[in-house]
């Protein structure tokens, strides 16, 4: 049970952050999606989080006191990324996380999940995202259905 007055800061990652960053990758990862085949091993994992996603891309994450919580990574207009600790869903975290991803984007936002992933898109739909396309899972590695959603300023569900 995550205590009340706890209330991550969200700030840009530093490279000495990759490690706990893919950890919060990987556990959310296993928790949200058990039914879906890593494509990768977990040091494979780390290393793609070492080497390419936080010096390479626009990573965010959540921490409370030296416990990273939470990450974000934005890739041009893709939400390309974004895992809590499961301990952290259904707290207002992601929700703080989109709200920055549209304060960073204010042109627009798309990202992929898979369809198994019903909370997910539950949770993009509720923040104005729409779905655009879905896929039979041919173009990632994962080889598993999944749905690009899109969010635009003004758009539907946006308060604009």
């Amino acid at each position: 049970m995550i205590a009340a007055m706890e209330t991550p800061t969200l700030r840009r990652a530093d490279p000495q952050d990759a490690a706990a960053v893919a950890d919060v990758w990987l556990r959310s990862y296993d928790a949200a999606l058990p039914s879906v085949r890593r494509a990768h091993p977990d040091d494979a994992v780390r290393a793609w989080f070492r080497q390419v996603v936080v010096p390479g891309g626009c990573t965010w994450l959540a921490e409370t006191g030296h416990t990273v919580t939470g990450m974000m990574t934005l890739d041009g207009p893709e939400l390309a990324q974004l895992y809590l600790d499961p301990a952290w869903r259904g707290t207002g975290l992601g929700d703080r996380f989109v709200a920055l991803a549209k304060q960073l984007r204010p042109a627009g936002l798309e990202l992929w999940t898979f369809q198994v992933n019903a909370p997910a898109r539950r949770f993009y739909l509720r923040h104005g995202f729409r779905e655009a396309e879905r896929t039979d899972g041919a173009r990632n590695e994962e080889r598993e259905p999944d749905a690009r959603y899109v969010w635009s300023p003004g758009g539907p569900g946006t308060g604009a």
